[in-house]
């Protein structure tokens, strides 16, 4: 592998591009014409215009990116993640020109992608799943008779949905028939599917996923859990490792349950098995990411294993040289998500100028940002502007710098929610440890009633 082409944008395409120059490798950036001025263009060794700003007709137009890899000689492909990274046909394309692509096999992308498939192949291996239909449901005579089995509150999911996409959460059976065309219609718009499936419904559970890498000689490891129930609509706001208050026997058995789950599919690369656990401490399967994870710096800060590094190695067919190891439990990471939107206008997208940054440092803190002062935040792409990361030898430690990193983190220009993170930080319940996946809204509807 001597020159690989980010097929991204954003913090990500920076991360990535850094990891290409630690490691030797040539880098080439892809960019849409809004992001002609991005940081990742000018870190990077190259950079090729693929389109216009709509991602369909750029980070999501495979013959672009292909052309690219072909203008700028490379021959490799990391694509992020969101975008194409979760989509077979863009890793067959890839290896049918010859590429390689940094990332798991189009097989596994497709058989994960598909969250019934992946659903029956966890089931057969003996990881739990939550209680739902057999499969797609036909109507809505027969999604009625499925609720009616499964009980109430249910969740439809589409069933190649992903990254918090194509949900609903149904409350009772009058809802059933409104919230069902809704999802369908949603899943056709964005995923050309519209295949529904139910699932049980935990309101007060925790999110609590397993980072693992695996290698193409079968060498599988998990690197810990975190802690991802800090949500807003299915979409992650903050994320820890170790996750707090989680019994020894129980984190024992999530990550059992994704080398295991992870093993008995043969995969190879980086992935995340994410798991749902009730208030009563069972643990149920809910999907495989079969990707890189926007919190993949606490593991890394935790670890001190370099994920991105190693997806591009075990890509190039190296073997990991450790076995199966315990992360470092003397340290605790936590992230948090700067993204631009304004939470009192119910967090709407901000857009705009930064006419002034000033990221936080200093003992355990790292920023993994594409921002500078005088970029011009896009309307065209996700909200996500930094990822602030705290590390301690303690989840208080952690804590605290995290709250130092928040009280210098200044942005202005756009409207970013890092005062709902400063919000978060002090609330009773997530210092203790004690939160679940309601922690949004209650937080959300304290500001409003003091207001």
């Amino acid at each position: 592998m001597e020159r690989l082409l980010v097929g991204n944008r954003g913090e990500i395409a920076v991360r990535i591009v850094r990891a290409c120059h630690d490691l030797g490798i040539g880098s080439v950036v892809a960019y849409s014409s809004a992001d002609r001025d991005s940081l990742a263009v000018e870190l990077a060794d190259r950079a090729v215009h693929i389109g216009p700003p709509p991602a369909r007709r750029s980070y999501n137009d495979i013959p672009s990116l292909l052309y690219a890899c072909a203008l700028a000689e490379a021959d490799a492909v990391h694509p992020g993640y969101g975008f194409l990274s979760e989509e077979p046909l863009f890793a067959t394309a890839c290896a049918e020109v010859g590429l390689t692509f940094v990332g798991p096999s189009p097989k596994h992308i497709a058989l994960m992608g598909n969250k019934l498939d992946a659903r029956a192949a966890m089931r057969a291996c003996g990881v739990p799943v939550l209680p739902g239909s057999d499969g797609a449901v036909e109507g809505i005579a027969q999604a009625a008779e499925a609720a009616d089995r499964i009980g109430y509150p249910l969740i439809l999911k589409a069933v190649a949905g992903g990254g918090g996409r194509g949900m609903c959460v149904v409350r009772a059976p009058g809802e059933l028939a409104r919230m069902w065309e809704d999802t369908r219609a949603v899943a056709r718009t964005l995923f050309r599917d519209d295949r529904i499936y139910l699932e049980r419904y935990v309101p007060r559970g925790r999110h609590i996923e397993v980072q693992i890498l695996a290698d193409s000689f079968g060498n599988v490891i998990d690197l810990g859990e975190r802690d991802c129930t800090v949500q807003r609509r299915h979409q992650k706001l903050a994320e820890e490792t170790p996750a707090p208050s989680l019994p020894g026997d129980l984190r024992e058995r999530l990550r059992e349950a994704a080398v295991l789950g992870a093993t008995s599919v043969e995969y190879v690369s980086a992935g995340t098995m994410e798991f749902l656990v009730s208030d009563d401490g069972e643990p149920y399967f809910l999907e495989m990411n079969t990707r890189l994870q926007v919190e993949h710096p606490v593991t890394e800060e935790r670890t001190g294993i370099d994920l991105v590094e190693w997806m591009i190695r075990i890509a190039r067919g190296e073997a990991l040289p450790f076995r199966q190891r315990e992360p470092d439990l003397d340290r605790h990471a936590i992230e948090v998500r700067i993204n631009a939107e304004d939470v009192a206008r119910d967090w709407a997208g901000s857009t705009g100028r930064v006419e002034r940054l000033r990221l936080p440092g200093g003992p355990g803190i790292r920023v993994d940002t594409h921002l500078y002062e005088g970029y011009v935040v896009p309307p065209f792409y996700d909200s996500l502007l930094a990822k602030i990361i705290a590390t301690g030898p303690t989840r208080d430690v952690a804590l605290r710098r995290m709250a130092r990193a928040l009280r210098e983190f200044r942005c202005e220009g756009v409207v970013t929610n890092a005062d709902f993170h400063r919000t978060l930080l002090a609330d009773r319940d997530f210092r203790a440890g004690d939160y679940r996946l309601d922690i949004v809204d209650k937080l959300c509807t304290t500001e409003r009633s003091t207001t």
